[in-house]
């Protein structure tokens, strides 16, 4: 071989090592001063502000950051990190321990906080972690699983708690500044900005849960920021952080909260009598429309099938019709022959969702209209409610 086609050849070879060279420099000086990881966030215990020195800092700031300002220094001592843990089993029922994380807030000197029931549910021990590092164990005081709220209690036995002014939520707009604190990832106390983005969402969480009349809001809400309160510019809690919507489990600028009149309700339930007062019609229906309803040649396009009703229950009282013979449509069986439930007090009803959000705005006691078809007559049936069993 020629010494010219030697030459050549160690050419594009001297071009890949440089590069190779280069490259491996590169990547030294990015893990030496680029951005990292952490590999440890702590929360460091202040001390006691000095008034001088913070009347200094606020001289320098606009209207809308004294407002964050205020609003965190008021609330963050009220904000709890809650932690978690229970046991699960394994394939092979082997017990396997499960940490979990969410944030709450306290509501009254007594230690009283309010949380998602998602947060603390299932669970076997409870620590909350205060905004001034201070722990206590709490236990749950009781819960309303269908609107995932739940209230636990710390024993802060002489300690001052700080507690949050509980706001009206019927009073707010689209459009209103909002804050939002908890402990997104277990960063705790962290403020995120935003405004109400919308108003009376109706939000499914899962089957048998929902938000009726949700807080929709573009503060970023991330995983453990569920059970903390959402916040107005008086520093007033309007509504409890409960979900976001994300195809990445990240903020996305969509979340959403629960109002906090459904929250005091519940919490009002709890501390006084022990459990949730939850109105209760007593029926089990399936849900009915377009070509299965054209195969039972039902009157209507779409409804509730009344399945069965509970014996001695609110529904059976007033004179609602359970089926009386068994169908099978492919893989499906099911009652026919019962009643057709098409609204309640003139609200189109056509699923079990329908109905709950119904009941939900109501309290035992009170009395309903059912519309439904019974063989090919609309009949209108009132109904006295009573009260959900066990809840």
């Amino acid at each position: 071989m020629s010494p010219a086609r030697k030459k050549n050849d160690a050419h594009p070879i001297r071009i890949i090592l440089i590069a190779l060279v280069l490259l491996a420099g590169a990547y030294w000086a990015g893990a030496r001063w680029g951005p990292r990881d952490p590999q440890k966030v702590e929360a460091v215990r202040l001390g006691k502000p000095d008034a001088n020195s913070n009347a200094q800092r606020d001289a320098a700031l606009t209207d809308e950051e004294s407002i964050n300002v205020r609003v965190y220094r008021q609330a963050s001592p009220a904000v709890a990190n809650i932690l978690t843990k229970a046991t699960e089993y394994d394939f092979f029922m082997d017990p396997v321990p499960v940490e979990g994380a969410g944030s709450g807030f306290v509501i009254d000197t007594k230690g009283y906080i309010l949380t998602n029931n998602h947060v603390v549910e299932g669970a076997q021990t409870i620590e909350v972690v205060l905004g001034d590092q201070s722990r206590y164990p709490a236990k749950v005081v009781g819960a309303d699983p269908r609107n995932d709220v739940a209230l636990i209690r710390i024993e802060p036995k002489n300690k001052p708690l700080v507690a949050l002014s509980l706001g009206d939520s019927s009073t707010i707009q689209v459009g209103q500044k909002v804050l939002a604190i908890g402990n997104p990832f277990g960063f705790q106390s962290t403020l995120t900005t935003g405004v109400i983005s919308a108003l009376g969402r109706t939000v499914q969480t899962s089957q048998t849960t929902f938000i009726d009349q949700a807080i929709q809001t573009d503060a970023a809400i991330n995983r453990g920021n569920s059970g903390g309160p959402l916040i107005n510019s008086h520093g007033e809690v309007i509504g409890i952080n409960s979900a976001i919507y994300t195809p990445t489990g990240t903020t996305a600028g969509i979340g959403f909260a629960i109002p906090i009149n459904t929250a005091k309700r519940i919490a009002h339930d709890l501390i006084t009598d022990g459990r949730v007062h939850q109105a209760f019609l007593g029926v089990s229906s399936y849900a009915v429309g377009g070509g299965l309803a054209e195969a039972l040649d039902l009157p209507v396009q779409e409804g509730l099938l009344v399945q069965t009703v509970s014996r001695g229950g609110p529904a059976a009282q007033a004179g609602l019709h359970g089926g009386d013979r068994i169908a099978q449509l492919g893989m499906r069986r099911f009652y026919v022959g019962g009643d057709v439930i098409v609204a309640i007090d003139g609200q189109k009803v056509s699923s079990e969702l329908d109905v709950n959000l119904v009941l939900n705005k109501k309290r035992p006691g009170e009395s309903i209209t059912v519309t439904a078809f019974r063989g090919g007559k609309k009949i209108e049936i009132p109904v006295k409610l009573g009260e959900r069993p066990g809840a």
